[in-house]
């Protein structure tokens, strides 16, 4: 496919209902088309892997265009200013989760962009981070010891932000770090204990925020990854 014969199957794929929950959930209406994430996967798969077509989507602007566009690069194949150039023009925390998960932690060098995010001043810089520390901590988990420590001083050192997109993403780091095994559970206990006494309120939000789901957690036989016990905090950001 081309640039255009995507973008037809994506208006095609979009609607209004669609539009109108991302819209809800903070992208700019300008933006977006409304196409569901399953069509984004299989148009992207049809379209297979390019940096030339992934480029022009991703510069069209539209957010759905850009949600496809990362799952059409090829993660090696960027340099490490075009990561840098695609991070900027994020304006949305799910386009920001997106672009880590599907693309940046599948890199050899994502932790560089780990310690080159983790204190800056742009929200959602700051948050592809902690956003990539729990993408770790499920794609590469059980962590190791050493690994765990790391990532765990990074989040206690680098979450006292108010901001909701970048304490809600340290949570999900320490929670997702947590569930990789029982040692790592513990660890992650014991950090965000720490957080809840520093007298920070960002960081005791987070800490509420982690405690209540790794509190609960569970090993099931047969399940790599702790479990929330009963499910219900399954799937939070």
């Amino acid at each position: 496919m081309d640039c255009e014969e995507v973008l037809r199957h994506l208006r095609a794929a979009a609607s209004e209902k669609h539009r109108a929950a991302a819209v809800k959930l903070g992208i700019p209406e300008e933006s977006s088309l409304g196409v569901p994430t399953a069509e984004l996967r299989r148009i992207a798969r049809a379209a297979g892997k390019s940096n030339a077509l992934a480029f022009e989507l991703w510069d069209t602007g539209y957010h759905e265009a850009r949600l496809t566009a990362a799952l059409v690069f090829e993660p090696e194949g960027l340099a490490r200013a075009d990561v840098e150039r695609l991070m900027g023009d994020v304006v949305s925390w799910d386009l920001c989760d997106h672009l880590c998960k599907e693309l940046i932690i599948r890199r050899a060098d994502y932790e560089s962009f780990i310690n080159g995010w983790v204190s800056a001043a742009e929200t959602y810089k700051k948050r592809a981070a902690f956003t990539l520390i729990a993408a770790a901590g499920v794609r590469f988990g059980p962590l190791p010891a050493e690994k765990t420590g790391e990532y765990l001083w990074l989040i206690r050192e680098n979450s006292r932000d108010g901001r909701a997109h970048v304490k809600k993403a340290a949570s999900w780091a320490l929670r997702e770090i947590g569930k990789s095994g029982l040692e790592q559970r513990s660890a992650a206990l014991g950090c965000a204990r720490e957080m809840l006494s520093s007298g920070d309120a960002a960081q005791a939000w987070i800490a509420r925020d982690a405690i209540r789901e790794l509190e609960n957690c569970v090993k099931v036989e047969g399940v790599k990854r702790l479990v929330p016990a009963g499910g219900k905090m399954a799937g939070r950001r």
